[in-house]
């Protein structure tokens, strides 16, 4: 009997909630929401970005938002507040270069990274900002390794244009399929994008390990 009720509060809550979501998705400042949420989460990765994007690509695909609206939101967003973390960067990079100075630790640390981003190019910043602590991290380390703005500018521009469309597009799949249940439409969005997530994740990890081993034994792992 209780987890019958546990059941239903559940579902009552959830449905509460996608109610809200779908009430406010529509409106015309929600635009302004996903510009605003983008440009944070670049500087501060606690911001969930991603999922207001999705919300907002649900919201297209049952008819209140303009798609096109909706990535451009999100990318341009995503673009001024990555191009912020880069600055902040550059802003403590003599700090950082004189701490490197005094302590061999922190030179070989900046070292490495700058030769990562130079080894593996603009590709790193693509798929970095499908990893939310990753892409402030490398932004910000991009400034202060001082990598050249207009290279930075060019891979951040494809990075978060394929990002937002991804997110938009993840949502508005889910509401064209569940135009007549607006609940199931948000919740089959969150959850391929909760799968796409597992994905990248588990990838990257395998990879990240396979690096480790070459990295310790000097040969691949078959």
């Amino acid at each position: 009997m209780r987890s019958l009720l546990a059941v239903a509060l559940t579902a009552s809550i959830v449905s509460d909630f996608t109610d809200w979501l779908d009430e406010i998705s529509g409106q015309w400042w929600f635009l302004i929401v996903i510009f605003v949420v983008a440009f944070l989460d670049s500087i501060v990765p606690i911001v969930p970005s991603e999922t207001t994007v999705i919300i907002g690509g649900v919201a297209a695909g049952l008819g209140q938002q303009s798609l096109l609206l909706v990535i451009v939101c999100g990318a341009t967003g995503a673009f001024l507040g990555d191009n912020a973390a880069y600055l902040i960067g550059r802003r403590f990079s003599p700090r950082i270069e004189a701490r490197a100075a005094r302590k061999p630790k922190t030179a070989a640390r900046l070292h490495w990274a700058d030769a990562q981003i130079r080894k593996r190019g603009g590709l790193l910043l693509v798929t970095a900002r499908f990893i939310p602590m990753g892409r402030t991290a490398l932004t910000v380390t991009s400034g202060v390794t001082r990598q050249p703005r207009a290279w930075f500018m060019f891979w951040v521009a494809i990075a978060v244009s394929i990002w937002a469309t991804y997110a938009a597009l993840l949502g508005y799949v889910g509401g064209k399929a569940f135009e007549d249940n607006h609940t199931v439409a948000f919740l089959v969005a969150f959850g391929m994008a909760l799968t796409v997530t597992v994905v990248i994740e588990v990838v990257r990890h395998l990879r990240d390990r396979r690096r480790r081993a070459v990295d310790t034994t000097g040969v691949g792992v078959p």
